[in-house]
């Protein structure tokens, strides 16, 4: 709940307190009261901005300013009492539990020495025909949207968590299928990211990572986890993945939804059809790189020109986009290291039996591998398949991760974790924590000390804080080594 919100609903208890108890109630009183009551509402909307979860709350300043127009005496004594006590029902079960239900939350503080910038672009690879269009000659475009270190002295916009935010909104409820309303709020979150702001200057150069999101996800996804890498000295490249991401909106103001090409429910997951995805997000990763080549060439803007370490690039991402971060480890030789966040294994090819050869870290929750087990009867039927066929691929699933850790890597099992743990999602509302049974600040604590630890030893040539000297089985995770 923001600032002006608490104030406001604050004086509405205030003010209800007033007329539930006090024995006699001045017109002056009643004036001066509704009165503060405008003050802070109007405020509140033009600082902080309106929202759907106060809605009870203006309400409540409505019924107080009727109030004093109706005079309170041409109600009978019995009738004004039972309204009153309503409405304070009202109040305290709707008023005040909506803005906490559905809050703007806000992002912890990183922890880094740096502040943060962040930048966006529109990439076009004419080399590609775009397969999700039908129009002839569309080519494949991206938005990309880049967090780095910024200057001590930076000035300048903070950057919304969501530029379109409305977009959005009404994306996730058409994939999610949950209500509209709920992300709603997502128009008022912030970052910790400055716009277009200067590159530091303590470091020549600096290490370069590349993010990709989960199937119907969003470029900055993650934001709780690439602002800590950049405040910590990492320029962090965000994809969409344009069709397969929940919505990408380019600057011409053209938007691609999220495109199923007429797959639903088990159909969806099957590996034939979601290896040869994975080739076109290989695709997107590789061409976002050569991208990144040219812009440490020549940055129109010389921010980037001569600043992005090339000889030091890693990749992470979530679920799909971990899938995606292994391909790259094993198709691009200039990603040098990488994260797999809760991703099963898709993709054309396999682990080998010896390791990646190079440093990997496979993060997973749980409950994404106890599989077919947490799957209810309802669920597998509501996706059109039955227990069998889905445990023969949970099956295939297993088989796929058998070699994650060979040669040395390293692999993370959050015992407390759901698939979206490993995102922003959860933070959205405390709702999803409480149905989930997660604790989603705690998780991303955790995700963030291993994920830095990871990077900081193989691209900074760090010692380990942590991975070493926590392997073996903890509390709240287990960590394996190969």
């Amino acid at each position: 709940m923001r600032f002006l919100e608490m104030c406001y609903i604050i004086m509405n208890i205030i003010m209800l307190g007033w007329f539930l108890f006090a024995p006699k109630k001045s017109p002056r009183g009643l004036w001066a009261g509704v009165g503060l009551l405008i003050l802070f509402l109007l405020a509140h909307g033009l600082i902080e901005g309106l929202r759907w979860p106060m809605i009870p709350a203006y309400l409540m300043t409505l019924f107080f300013v009727v109030w004093i127009a109706v005079h309170r005496r041409a109600l009978s004594h019995w009738v004004r009492n039972a309204l009153i006590t309503t409405l304070a029902a009202f109040y305290a079960v709707i008023t005040v539990a909506s803005p906490l239900l559905f809050p703007v939350f806000a992002f912890e503080k990183p922890t880094g020495p740096y502040p943060i910038g962040t930048v966006s672009y529109h990439w076009t690879d004419d080399t590609r025909e775009e397969t999700f269009t039908s129009a002839p000659g569309d080519k494949r475009e991206l938005m990309v949207q880049i967090w780095y270190p910024a200057s001590s002295t930076s000035k300048g916009s903070i950057a919304p968590y969501l530029l379109h935010s409305d977009v959005y909104a009404q994306a996730l409820h058409n994939v999610l299928h949950l209500p509209k309303l709920l992300f709603t709020n997502l128009e008022f979150v912030k970052t910790h990211s400055v716009e277009k702001a200067p590159l530091a200057d303590a470091e020549g150069k600096y290490p370069v990572l590349v993010f990709s999101h989960g199937l119907h996800g969003y470029k900055n996804q993650n934001t709780f986890q690439v602002e800590q890498l950049a405040s910590h000295g990492y320029i962090v490249v965000g994809i969409d993945h344009t069709y397969n991401s929940v919505a990408s909106v380019f600057p011409d103001g053209h938007i691609a939804n999220f495109e199923s090409q007429g797959k639903e429910g088990f159909e969806q997951l099957q590996f034939t059809h979601m290896d040869k995805l994975n080739q076109g997000w290989v695709k997107d990763a590789s061409f976002v790189v050569d991208q990144i080549e040219k812009l440490s060439k020549h940055d129109p803007d010389q921010r980037f020109t001569g600043r992005m370490d090339l000889e030091r690039i890693g990749m992470f991402g979530h679920s799909f986009g971990g899938a995606t971060t292994v391909q790259m480890l094993m198709n691009d030789p200039r990603i040098k290291v990488g994260i797999n966040m809760d991703g099963v294994l898709y993709g054309q090819q396999r682990i080998p039996i010896d390791g990646l050869n190079k440093p990997f870290l496979m993060m997973s929750a749980e409950d994404t591998l106890n599989g077919a087990t947490t799957l209810s009867d309802a669920y597998i039927a509501s996706m059109g398949t039955d227990r069998t066929q889905v445990t023969n691929y949970y099956k295939e699933v297993d088989a796929r991760y058998y070699s994650v850790a060979a040669g040395g890597n390293y692999w993370l099992k959050l015992k407390q974790a759901k698939h979206l743990s490993f995102s922003d999602m959860y933070l959205i509302s405390p709702l999803f924590e409480w149905m989930e049974g997660v604790d989603v600040r705690s998780t991303h604590r955790l995700i963030n000390t291993y994920t830095l630890d990871f990077f900081n030893h193989y691209l900074k040539q760090q010692p380990f804080e942590r991975i070493e000297q926590d392997i073996g089985d903890h509390p709240d995770f287990t960590l394996e080594k190969g």
